[in-house]
C-alpha cells in the first residue's frame, strides 16, 4: 500500500514536471534508494532526475485507539478485526540534475507543484495515473485513499544527519511528510448479530403457601 501510495504521488509530479520538458528526460521522476547511488562502495546516482525516497515513518498516535469493530446497519452485522495502523511517512525529492541551475529549477517546480495541489484523491487524480500507479496484486492497492502532503522545514542539523545517514554530499531537495496513510490486511477476525432488542419481561415467582 506504500508503494501504490508512492507510485500515484510520483505519476502526478511526473505528469506535471515533464510538461516543462516534454522532449527531455530533466522532468523525470525516479522512485528509488537515493542512498544506494550514493555509497561509497561504488554508486552511482542517476543524473537529470528527481528521485523521490522514503526515509522515515512516525505512528499517528491520536488514532491509536479506535474500535476494533465495523457495524453494518444493512445487515445487521459487526464485523470484528484489528484496527489500522495510521502511519505519517517523510519523504525526500531530490533534485540530481549535473547543472546545479536546473536542480534547482525542477525544485522549485516540484514544490510548487505540491503548494497547488497537496491532497490526493481517487477523484482528484487522472484516471491514467490511477491504471499506471496500480501494483499488479490487489492485496498491495489502496482500496480508498486520501494522501496529504506538507511540507516539512528540518533543521540544518537534520540536514546534517539525514545526509550522513544517505552516505553521500547534499543534493538540492525538499522534505515533505505523507499524512495518515491508514495500513491494514483485509482479514476478518470474527462477525456476529446485532442486538436489536433487549427483552426485560421479569416477573416474581410467589413463594408456595403451605
Amino acid at each position: 500500500m506504500l508503494l501504490h501510495a508512492l507510485k500515484i504521488i510520483q505519476t502526478e509530479l511526473e505528469t506535471h514536471l515533464t510538461a516543462y520538458a516534454p522532449t527531455g528526460d530533466e522532468g523525470k521522476v525516479l522512485l528509488e534508494n537515493l542512498s544506494e547511488g550514493l555509497a561509497s562502495g561504488g554508486g552511482t546516482v542517476t543524473r537529470d532526475r528527481v528521485v523521490f525516497s522514503f526515509v522515515n515513518y512516525r505512528e499517528e498516535k491520536a488514532l491509536k485507539n479506535l474500535p476494533n469493530y465495523a457495524r453494518n446497519d444493512a445487515t445487521l452485522t459487526a464485523r470484528y478485526e484489528n484496527p489500522p495502523v495510521f502511519l505519517n511517512f517523510l519523504l525526500l525529492i531530490t533534485a540530481t540534475h549535473a547543472s546545479y541551475e536546473k536542480a534547482l529549477l525542477y525544485l522549485s517546480r516540484a514544490i510548487r507543484f505540491f503548494q497547488s495541489k497537496n491532497v490526493f484523491t481517487p477523484d482528484t487524480v487522472a484516471p491514467t495515473t490511477l491504471l499506471a500507479a496500480q501494483p499488479l496484486n490487489a492485496l498491495d492497492r489502496l482500496e480508498t485513499f486520501k494522501l496529504i502532503l506538507d511540507l516539512y522545514s528540518p533543521t540544518l542539523e537534520e540536514v546534517n544527519h539525514l545526509w550522513g545517514t544517505l552516505g553521500g554530499k547534499q543534493y538540492p531537495h525538499a522534505l515533505y511528510v505523507l499524512r495518515l496513510l491508514d495500513l491494514k490486511f483485509a482479514a476478518i477476525e470474527s462477525e456476529s448479530g446485532l442486538i436489536t432488542e433487549v427483552v426485560s419481561d421479569f416477573y416474581h415467582r410467589h413463594p408456595s403457601t403451605n
